[in-house]
């Protein structure tokens, strides 16, 4: 099988809504934008896509370095493809977003040239996960407590914060969410980068005496010393290398400083399925879990997959509270059956975007 046509398909996005915040000093939900599906083709019949956010530059980076690179290779040689985009890296410094996505196109080929569903291709672990509640951020805290409510009502059985980055007022938070909830319900908490160490020691305290289940990306991840010391001041499990460059690399480094308890992976910032599988292998080799993050179809293969993960990340963004459509009632998000990664089966559902159609049979 070679790979005989590379495309993009640009496609005008409206503003997210309803739209949501993340913490102080972050930007939030998307306005108007224009995303990418690149699309490539076989000569066999099988088309592989994969989704970006940014599709200017997607469409950028596929017509100076990739279609040339991708056009009459082997799809089905996808280590070989993934160490090419890592040469590629090296001249472009491809963003995290970009890195892993010719995998993904890759995998979904894989998948329906072996009329199986990527999870399975994967090796397969499970065919059902819970979903945690995983929050933007509100305005209050009481705002929080009516979310948890709302969030248990609807079958979640677990809850992750995203806060304000203001420590004193993430303190109250959590202190509060403990108490209103109980002890039963699992909570974790994302700082998304918003501290320095001092901060991030005085608020991982306080987790750790409200048995927070992990604490996620408190400050950027560019310093493993930072984390080691970070770690060696709190007992709540911190949870890292979710953002920080290098893949299963840079997540080893983690490892190696003592500063993990558990890690991320995922297809969007670990080097896309491939990248996503090595990360959670290193990390089983310590007995240590490798929480997928973020949801959708592809993550959702992850979760079938990969045996050392307990959570499939479900995005709340909205108050009152809507359970994601790919959760069921009692908080658990199933495998797909589709070939491949499964997106013609979204699309039937929904139909196809704009401009994919002459490209599905």
């Amino acid at each position: 099988m070679k790979i005989t046509t590379v495309d993009v398909v640009l496609q005008d996005r409206p503003a997210v809504t309803p739209a949501f915040r993340w913490r102080d000093g972050l930007p939030g939900s998307e306005g108007a934008h224009t995303g990418g599906w690149l699309v490539l083709g076989t000569d066999e019949g099988h088309t592989g896509f994969a989704y970006c956010h940014r599709g200017p530059i997607l469409a950028d980076i596929v017509d100076r370095r990739l279609r040339a690179e991708l056009l009459g290779a082997d799809p089905l040689q996808r280590e070989w493809l993934w160490h090419r985009m890592w040469e590629i890296d090296r001249i472009e410094e491809l963003p995290l977003y970009l890195l892993g996505l010719v995998d993904v196109a890759l995998w979904d080929i894989g998948g329906k040239a072996a009329v199986l569903p990527v999870h399975q291709l994967l090796g397969g672990f499970r065919t059902a996960l819970p979903a945690y509640a995983s929050t933007a951020t509100f305005g209050s805290v009481e705002q929080y407590l009516d979310i948890a409510d709302q969030c248990l009502e609807l079958g979640y059985p677990a809850i992750k914060l995203h806060a304000w980055g203001d420590v004193r007022r993430d303190i109250e938070l959590c202190t509060r969410l403990r108490e209103h909830v109980g002890d039963r319900v699992p909570l974790m908490y994302d700082g998304s980068a918003g501290f320095d160490l001092l901060d991030a020691i005085r608020l991982g305290r306080v987790l750790s005496e409200a048995d927070y289940l992990w604490y996620e990306e408190p400050m950027r991840e560019f310093s493993t010393t930072a984390y080691r010391r970070l770690a060696e001041k709190v007992d709540v499990p911190l949870i890292v290398a979710e953002t920080s460059d290098g893949a299963h690399m840079n997540t080893a480094d983690f490892i190696a400083n003592g500063s993990a308890t558990a890690v991320r992976t995922s297809a969007g910032l670990r080097g896309g399925i491939t990248g996503a599988m090595r990360t959670a292998h290193l990390a089983d080799a310590y007995l240590m879990r490798a929480e997928v993050h973020g949801g959708g179809v592809v993550h959702t293969h992850l979760c079938m997959a990969i045996s050392n993960t307990t959570y499939y990340e479900s995005f709340v963004p909205a108050d009152p509270v809507r359970r994601e459509p790919a959760v069921d009632a009692s908080g658990l998000v199933h495998a797909g059956t589709a070939p491949g990664i499964g997106y013609e089966a979204e699309w039937e559902r929904e139909s196809a975007p704009e401009g994919l159609r002459r490209f599905l049979a």
